[in-house]
């Protein structure tokens, strides 16, 4: 994945980190969270829960079953809020959303806790993803906030999809990305980010696009938008 951003001209700033090396960060977030009474161990198999819904409580009070545990945090009653720069105001039920795993049973450190702990040391200020993320926000925001660090601005994107609505994968023949091909690529990306990148920019190098997007920016094309079919 770095090869392919570089290929497509995309830079980051210092030396990239990797969660597998910062499993004591975490670690220590997880004793925090659990010294404030906000975490329980909970035995539940995947078998016992449906993934289509949220996870009913069924551990809060006590493990259903001995053996190896993963830890949910506790999310408090009440609605969840956030502000987001391109979706507005979001709100959650915090009930509806269940209490999310931050540690599986096999001891790895689950992406929820994980990504809160590594934005908040790297001093993230923004966060800018696909709309399909947008629904875990919610337990980030609350994590935050447990763990009283800055909680950062998001704004989410439109996911592009497939014409049935289903998200790009390679099972379904979407077309990968061509280092061979960065520029032209990156003006169909602009394109259908709302931005009317120029036609003459399709054959320049992915550097001319990128110079050309970051001085054309318009956030206000993307607004109150969660989706994009792909159509060719």
């Amino acid at each position: 994945m770095l090869a392919i951003l570089e290929q497509f001209g995309l830079r980051w700033d210092g030396t990239p980190e990797y969660q597998s090396r910062r499993t004591a960060q975490y670690t220590d977030a997880l004793a925090r969270l659990t010294t404030a009474g906000l975490t329980y161990p909970c035995t539940c198999s995947r078998r016992e829960l449906s993934p289509e819904s949220r996870y009913p409580g069924t551990c809060r009070t006590g493990a259903r079953h001995p053996g190896p545990a993963a830890i949910r945090f506790r999310m408090s009653d009440g609605p969840v809020a956030f502000e987001d720069r391109l979706q507005g105001r979001c709100r959650f039920d915090a009930a509806a959303l269940g209490d999310v795993v931050v540690r599986r049973r096999d001891l790895t450190f689950a992406y929820q806790l994980a990504v809160v702990v590594d934005d908040a040391e790297a001093g993230i200020t923004d966060v800018v993803r696909g709309a399909d993320l947008i629904d875990s926000t919610p337990w980030q925001t609350a994590l935050q906030d447990a763990l009283r660090v800055p909680r950062p601005r998001y704004a989410h994107l439109p996911l592009l999809t497939e014409p049935d609505g289903e998200k790009l994968a390679k099972s379904r023949r979407s077309v990968a990305l061509d280092p061979g091909r960065a520029g032209a690529q990156l003006w169909v990306a602009l394109t259908y980010l709302g931005q009317s990148p120029p036609a003459e920019l399709k054959a320049e190098a992915p550097a001319t696009l990128l110079d050309w997007g970051t001085a054309h920016w318009n956030i206000d094309a993307l607004r109150g938008i969660r989706t994009r079919v792909v159509t060719d």
